[in-house]
Parts: structure tokens; sequence; C-alpha cells
């Protein structure tokens, strides 16, 4: 019998990229031990969902999950291997209400933070972290590029197209997006006016309370009668410098992920490029959300990572 792999995510949050950089540990006192926020997938959780939700119930604050960072493997008593997928964080919100797992949440310094980690393991993150804010790559903000879920056939509806809404399947994609979309914390909403693109984000809306903009640019028949208007919005986007969501349909994504191939950062691996490469040529899938955690504003944003969360088939 193979040996079972554990599945879990977690974060290192982090304040202070303009001057001292902190970082927050957790105390558990069942275990007496200290190690950055994290926790067991539920069941059909996605990775970054998982990282959020627990740095939430363990520190008892919101994040915004930034540049991800190297993995962690380990084996467990048991006999089976525990994988942890972890991301920097920066703090948007929360209370730091503790639960009864964590007595204790510390904001230290690197230094101080790799004498109190009680795991040799965990110093790899703190590392990176460390590193990334050296290169000046730990400020970030994400760009959240999504595809439309499944809309209902166009060949079965006979009303405007715009119109057409997303079928059942659709609606659980809908529904699936909201934790992910939560785990980047985007405060703005760009969307084609279409039925099937502002479906697809209105769970999140409802959740979060984020601002909703339509724009006809980013719509199939706006791209067909003027296709540069889509240039035009990402430049806006790039120019903010804001988290945000960009909802459109399959045809725009090409001009959209070729764009955002040419402003890789000199230190987006291989595949991250080849990724965005890719996709610009295939598109994304209905229901997909790809994460570009982007640095800098207008001409000098770059892409500094990618990271795709699809659908479920």
């Amino acid at each position: 019998m193979n040996p079972v792999t554990v599945r879990a995510a977690g974060a290192v949050p982090f304040r202070g990229t303009g001057g001292r950089l902190q970082v927050a540990l957790v105390h558990r006192p069942r275990y007496d031990d200290w190690s950055w926020p994290k926790g067991k997938l539920d069941r059909g959780e996605d990775w970054a969902a998982a990282a959020a939700r627990e740095t939430l119930e363990e520190t008892g604050l919101r994040v915004r999950l930034g540049m991800p960072l190297p993995e962690s493997a380990y084996t467990l008593q048991s006999g089976g291997w525990k994988r942890v997928r972890y991301w920097a964080a920066e703090v948007v919100d929360g209370t730091g209400e503790l639960e009864h797992e964590v007595d204790e949440v510390a904001w230290l310094g690197v230094e101080e933070a790799a004498g109190r980690l009680t795991y040799a393991r965990d110093r790899d993150q703190l590392d990176a972290v460390a590193g990334l804010l050296t290169q000046g790559r730990l400020a970030t903000w994400p760009l959240l590029v999504v595809r439309h879920a499944v809309a209902v056939a166009r060949g079965s509806w006979s009303r405007p197209d715009p119109l057409r809404p997303l079928d059942d399947v659709g609606r659980r994609q809908a529904g699936r997006m909201v934790p992910v979309l939560q785990a980047y914390a985007p405060v703005t909403v760009l969307s084609s006016p279409a039925q099937r693109c502002v479906a697809t984000v209105q769970p999140f809306l409802d959740a979060s309370g984020a601002e909703l903009l339509t724009r006809k640019g980013l719509s199939e028949e706006g791209f067909e009668a003027r296709p540069g208007k889509v240039d035009k919005h990402l430049a806006r986007v790039l120019e903010a410098a804001r988290p945000t969501v960009l909802c459109s349909h399959g045809p725009l994504f090409g001009p959209v992920l070729s764009t955002l191939r040419r402003r890789a950062g000199s230190a987006l691996s291989r595949g991250d490029r080849q990724l965005l490469s890719g996709l610009a040529r295939t598109s994304l899938d209905k229901g997909e959300i790809l994460v570009c955690t982007m640095r800098g504003t207008g001409a000098d944003a770059t892409v500094e990572a990618v990271e795709r969360h699809r659908p479920p088939h």
C-alpha cells in the first residue's frame, strides 16, 4: 500500500516592506512549537484558498496572497508524506482573534524569526521572503485573469448572445471561484457586460463587496468591432496597479496574455513564461483563474509569478 500524502497550505504573513521587515509566527501549545500558519486542505479545496483560510483561522488576520514560496515536504510518523505549499502574504484585515490551536502570534524581524522557528525546514520560506525583499519583489499586487464559467450552448439559445446565462455547471464553477478569488483579495472586478461574465463574478462580488466595472471593449462583440480596446483596458489596469479581476471571453485572452508575456520580469521562471505563451495561443479553460503576481505600475509593471487555478473536470 502506497503511503498517503497529506496536502497542506500556509502563508508567511509580512509587514514593513518599506522599512524593517517583520513576519508572523504562530505558537501551538499542543506541540509547543513555533511555525508558519498552515493546515490541511479540505476535500476539494484549492491550495491558495486553503492557505488564506488557515491563516485567518490561526492568526485572525485576513491576507492577500502574493509571491509563491518554496514548498515543504517531510515524512510523518504514520509513514506518509506531508506536502505544504506556501505564499508570502500581506495582511489586509482581521481582528487578530486566535483559535484554540494557537495561543500566540509573534511579529518578528528576520534574524529573530530564524532563531524562534522550531523546524529548520521553515527557514526556507523565511530566506525566500527576505530574498524577495532584497530584490524588490516582495511588494506585489494580483491581476486575476478569469474566463467566464460554462454557459448555455449557443445552439440552444435564441435570444441575443450577450444575454446567454451560465448553465448548472457554470453556476457551480462560479461558486467554487469565490474562496480562490478571496485568497488574493482583489478590490476591483473589471468585466465584459455579457451575462455569462457578470454571473461568473457575481458570487464573489456578493461575498466581498468589491467594485464591479463593466466595459464593452471586454465583450466579444466589442472586441470584434474594436480589437484595440482590450489593450487600452489592460493598460489602465496596469497603470492603477490595484488588485484586480479581469473577466472576459476566450478570444480576448490572446492579446491580453501576449502583452503580459512581454512584461515578464527578469526573474520569472522559464515555465511561467512558457505558460503565458501557451495560453496566449490556446486560451484558458472556462471557469479558470490565472493569477499573475505583478510588481510596479504602468510601463514598469512586470509579471513576477503565474499560477493556474483550473476548474475540476
